[in-house]
């Protein structure tokens, strides 16, 4: 016969446990899976690094700049910015090989990416026109604008051979004249400089800092094409005002009658 031993008890294995303790037994036992997963889980808060935030920069020039809001010779609209959805996220993005994304939970945006590149682009943009007169979209200001520049990211990443690439389609529209005057895709590649390889903490600063200012450089030539197609438009003109078509001469009242 089957023989179970409980210490130095020996109970053959038909034998009653009383109710009692044979609950208590069932209670400890199913206690333990949930203070292992406790205790698990409080390791690995106690170990999980800090998040860092980043932003782009701007050009060095930018800096301490400022001026009436209605000085410059044309008036510039940017956006809308869209970015494709594994870009827009909280988190930076880089790309190890060409169907690879790596996505950083520590090492994040300080907004969004959308609104960090149209703030730089337009800081810049601003200086290299010489205008105040940017407005960023979507705003609620009634400035009347010469041109839009709508943009349409299709990579803006740090790459595995240490470079950050920038790729956005855009055009140079008059919305009042219904009228496009430049529509292209451009590329630009940067080098990262300083990087760091993966390892701890201060590595990985190192590494995600090297590739935002690579990204805001990036961003920079970007900006300089986007000023350089704006400066050799001509400023447009105002629409003219309909001219008023005059009126028929009345026909001439019959004479009355004698």
């Amino acid at each position: 016969m089957l023989v179970l031993r409980w210490g130095r008890r020996v109970r053959r294995h038909n034998e009653a446990v009383p109710a009692g303790r044979a609950a208590g037994n069932r209670s400890s036992r199913a206690w333990w899976p949930l203070t292992l997963a406790a205790i698990v889980v409080l390791a690995g808060c106690a170990s999980t690094p800090p998040s860092s935030f980043y932003t782009l920069t701007p050009l060095p020039q930018t800096a301490n700049r400022g001026g009436d809001l209605a000085a410059g010779s044309i008036a510039v609209g940017l956006g809308p910015v869209s970015f494709p959805q594994f870009l827009d996220r909280p988190q930076i993005v880089t790309r190890d090989g060409d169907n690879r994304l790596i996505v950083n939970e520590f090492h994040r945006w300080g907004g969004s990416v959308q609104d960090d590149f149209l703030r730089v682009w337009g800081e810049n943009l601003s200086y290299l026109l010489g205008t105040t007169q940017v407005v960023l979209f979507p705003s609620e200001s009634r400035m009347a604008l010469d041109y839009r520049v709508p943009v349409e990211v299709l990579a803006f990443e740090g790459t595995a051979d240490g470079s950050a690439v920038l790729r956005a389609r855009w055009s140079v529209t008059d919305e009042r004249l219904r009228r496009t005057y430049a529509a292209r895709e451009s590329a630009y590649r940067c080098p990262v400089r300083g990087l760091a390889a993966a390892g701890d903490a201060t590595a990985a600063n190192v590494h995600y800092a090297a590739v935002v200012a690579a990204l805001s450089a990036c961003l920079g030539d970007f900006s300089r094409e986007v000023a350089a197609v704006l400066g050799a438009l001509p400023k447009p003109q105002p629409p003219a005002p309909p001219q008023k078509v005059p009126e028929p001469p009345e026909p001439p009242q019959p004479l009355p009658a004698r």
